[in-house]
């Protein structure tokens, strides 16, 4: 991976070996052991920070630590960093199917080393065919049975995605995202610099929105998680998406004139007042009330959550009783009054 030209590297990077050492340490592991320490190392700190520089970065790439111009890596949860200077680790690999490598390689560096027998950017790719074309074909086809969505050739069941430029915008397993969608037409930038894209669409940085990102928020990013905060700690209660400190609610009403969800921090929920949810009826509070922000204002003579049930009942509690499914032991099963 690095092991032939690292030791070189670093035997290159240090005045010299400490005393009492005949021979060079065995790998470069070894070196980094035998030179970490205040000790036994020569440079100065400028000098061996120097060495450990990424230009226009941190020290090791922000990865580790710096010991007499070399870099000793972090390992995390997810991973090991490694490299002369911290720059490689194993999670930014192309994945297939939802395995690195397809399952079918090993990630070095960031990119794909394929085993015997595959190939491609994310060793996808066998280099021998026992499909059919035809079964080929149909392991190609996308939901809508369009083979790799229009957007890429099929080889051996398996889509490959047209990226003639080879900026690999186009992908997914059957070629379904295209990130082309997210540059924008000025800049020629992803998003305009201001967002990531994931299949197509633009995820803006705090302070940014747009299809694109291409419109900037004149209010800092603290006042507009400030204005979409729900009384309850959420952003748009959940309901809803905040753009520049607006919250743009989840419109449940098919007419689109008016949402079921409203609110300034779409706090209100109308769906709360109906005995039973039908997005096309407005029976509201059972028809006795009216509904105040998901709560049922019920009219003089009715209560209840939703105002079902009448305060004044002319009939006997007999023939109540006898109106409510269950027997007269168990009126309503024992699963209401």
């Amino acid at each position: 991976m690095y092991a032939p030209g690292l030791l070189g590297l670093a035997l290159l990077l240090v005045p010299s070996l400490p005393a009492g050492h005949l021979t060079p340490p065995a790998g470069p592991r070894a070196l980094r052991s035998s030179l970490g320490t205040s000790s036994s190392c020569q440079l100065s700190q400028t000098e061996s920070e120097l060495r450990c520089h990424v230009p226009g970065g941190k020290l090791c790439n922000g990865r580790g630590r710096c010991e007499c111009g070399v870099c000793i890596c972090q390992v995390t949860e997810s991973g090991k960093y490694y490299g002369p200077l911290c720059e490689c680790h194993d999670w930014v690999c192309e994945t297939y199917d939802g395995k690195i490598c397809a399952g079918h390689g090993k990630c070095d560096c960031g990119k794909c080393k394929c085993d015997e027998g595959w190939y491609g950017e994310s060793c996808q790719y066998p280099t021998t065919c026992n499909l059919t074309r035809r079964k080929s074909n149909e392991m190609c086809k996308n939901s809508q049975d369009v083979i790799c969505s229009g957007a890429g050739t099929c080889q051996c069941g398996r889509c490959k995605c047209g990226n003639s430029e080879g900026n690999g915008l186009v992908y997914g397993k059957f070629c379904e995202c295209d990130d082309r969608e997210c540059i924008d037409d000025e800049t020629g930038e992803i998003c305009t610099g201001h967002g990531k894209c994931y299949c197509g669409n633009c995820y803006c940085e705090a302070g940014w929105h747009g299809d694109k990102c291409e419109f900037q928020c004149d209010i800092t990013p603290w006042e507009i998680k400030k204005r979409c905060t729900s009384p309850d700690g959420k952003i748009c209660s959940n309901r809803g998406t905040c753009v520049c400190g607006e919250c743009t609610c989840h419109d449940v009403d098919p007419t689109g004139d008016w949402g079921d969800i409203h609110g300034d921090t779409c706090e209100c929920d109308e769906r709360n007042c109906k005995a039973v949810y039908d997005r096309y009826s407005d029976d509201f509070c059972s028809g006795h009330g009216q509904c105040n922000c998901g709560r049922c204002d019920c009219k003089e003579g009715w209560t209840g959550k939703k105002c079902e049930h009448s305060r004044s009942c002319p009939l006997s509690v007999e023939e109540s009783t006898k109106k409510c499914q269950g027997n007269s032991n168990l009126p309503c099963y024992g699963r209401g009054e």
